[in-house]
Parts: C-alpha cells; sequence; structure tokens
C-alpha cells in the first residue's frame, strides 16, 4: 500500500493535484481551487519543476497515514480509488487554503485573515490533520478489526482483546527513520538554505524538532505507566507508548517548528 501511495500519489498530484494546489495563484484574489498548470503542461524551469517534487512528497505522505489505518482491511481497487483521490483533489484543496497565495487561510495573500493568516510551516494541519481526518473516516466505515471487539458471530466481548506486535525492534527502527526523515520535513520546508536568515530558520526548526520528539516521548512513556499504576498497582513501561510519544511530538511541532521558542516546543 506504501508503494501504491508513492505510485498513486505521483500520478494524481502530477495530472491534476499540483494544479489544483498552486495553479494560477494570484495574492490579490481569494479562490476555492487552482485552475492551471495540469500535467505541468506549461512548467519548465527548475525551481517550479523540484517545487512540485518537494510538494509531491507531502501529498504522498498525506496518503500514508491512512495506510496504517485501513493495513489489510480495504480492498485493493478501494485503496487505489482514494489514494488517487487525496492526493488529486481533496489534499490539493487544503493546500491551497493554506499554502496558495489565492487561499482564504493563507498567510501569503494580500488579504490575510485576522491580519495575519494561518501559519502552517511544514504541515501539522495541511498534511497530518487531513490524512488523520481521512484514516478516522476510513476506520468508521471499516470498522473494528474481527476479533478486537466482537467475536465471530458479531457478539460483543467482555474486554478487548490486545493483538500483540509483530516485531517491537523493527517499531524502533521505523520511529527513528520517521524522526530522522522529519529533518527533510521541517527544516527542509525553508524551501532554501542559502539565502540570508534562511539558515537561522532552518536551525530552529532542527532544535525544535528534536526538543518536541524528545519531550513528547518521554511524556508519554510515562504518563501511560502513571496510568497503568493507579489501574493495576504495578509500574509497567511501554515502549510503544514511548514510540508513540515521539511521533506525536513531531506532528504537534510541524507546524511551529519555525516560529516558536525552543522552551514552546517541549510543551508542544
Amino acid at each position: 500500500k506504501n508503494i501504491l501511495d508513492a505510485c498513486g500519489g505521483a500520478v494524481g498530484f502530477w495530472t491534476v493535484g499540483y494544479a489544483f494546489a498552486y495553479g494560477g495563484s494570484d495574492a490579490s484574489k481569494i479562490t476555492f481551487i487552482g485552475n492551471a498548470d495540469f500535467a505541468l503542461l506549461n512548467v519548465h524551469d527548475g525551481a517550479s519543476l523540484i517545487g512540485w517534487f518537494f510538494q509531491f512528497a507531502f501529498a504522498a505522505t498525506a496518503a500514508t497515514i491512512v495506510a496504517g489505518t485501513v493495513a489489510e482491511r480495504c480492498k485493493f481497487e478501494a485503496y487505489i480509488a482514494y489514494s488517487l483521490m487525496l492526493t488529486g483533489f481533496v489534499y490539493p484543496v487544503v493546500v491551497h487554503s493554506i499554502w496558495s497565495s489565492s487561499g482564504f487561510l493563507s498567510a501569503f495573500t494580500d488579504d490575510k485573515l485576522f491580519g495575519s493568516g494561518m501559519i502552517d510551516f511544514a504541515g501539522s494541519g495541511v498534511v497530518h490533520m487531513t490524512g488523520g481526518a481521512t484514516a478516522l473516516f476510513a476506520a468508521k466505515i471499516l470498522g473494528p478489526r474481527i476479533g478486537r471487539f466482537y467475536d465471530a458471530e458479531g457478539r460483543e466481548l467482555p474486554e478487548p482483546i490486545i493483538f500483540p506486535p509483530h516485531s517491537v525492534p523493527l517499531q524502533a527502527i521505523g520511529t527513528f527513520i520517521l524522526w530522522v526523515g522529519w529533518y527533510g520535513f521541517n527544516p527542509g520546508s525553508t524551501l532554501g538554505i542559502s539565502t540570508s536568515g534562511y539558515a537561522d530558520v532552518a536551525a530552529l526548526c532542527t532544535l525544535n524538532t528534536t526538543l518536541a520528539a524528545a519531550s513528547g516521548s518521554v511524556s508519554a512513556l510515562f504518563t501511560d505507566s502513571l496510568l497503568e499504576r493507579r489501574r493495576t498497582g504495578e509500574t509497567m513501561y511501554d515502549i510503544t507508548m514511548c514510540m508513540n510519544g515521539a511521533l506525536s511530538g513531531l506532528v504537534g511541532i510541524t507546524a511551529g517548528c519555525s516560529v516558536v521558542e525552543p522552551w514552546a516546543a517541549l510543551v508542544i
């Protein structure tokens, strides 16, 4: 499914997605959706082409968020249709609203909402909330896994069944890969490094990204341990909560990593 997200996302974002997101942007007017540069027919300069590639990575990320929710529970055809729809229409509409200079929430338009527009530097809302909301609806449509809350006959179980993880070491490796990848996500969203001031912004993003991940990991681990102790009287440390906390911290700081103080990154 992740491979299909990359492939379907590339096709969908190339044909119509990028055009809906950024095509025909004009800071002097507000539009619902872009209306130019379909299939990149009139885009030839290197800056715009590499810009498409960078934005495609974000679109594919939004799609892969849903993959874990519907893994092994969604038909192949339905998954392809969802991936194309998300990267070709749903995600671009959100991008246009916030990151395009013609978006009604944009900080780059002449008529900024509340005088400042929405600041989402690297996609906490644009990428991760869009993917998360899609995953929530997908989970609701598919329902719980068989045997989790109900037996094979549909009778409710007295206690939910906990499915053991397949490989915690692989989960830990995946967490570290995502953490390192986030340094391309957040500092990389400066879209440059040589221009005056850009290096300072990238450095702040790197620091805040690190602190948010570390703080989220530790706080989730000990919060879960305290709740477990209150429930059972025993203290246990769940490494999976530690990993989930790190990812939550990374997602949380993605929007404001370029503007908040380091102490605020810990709180976020």
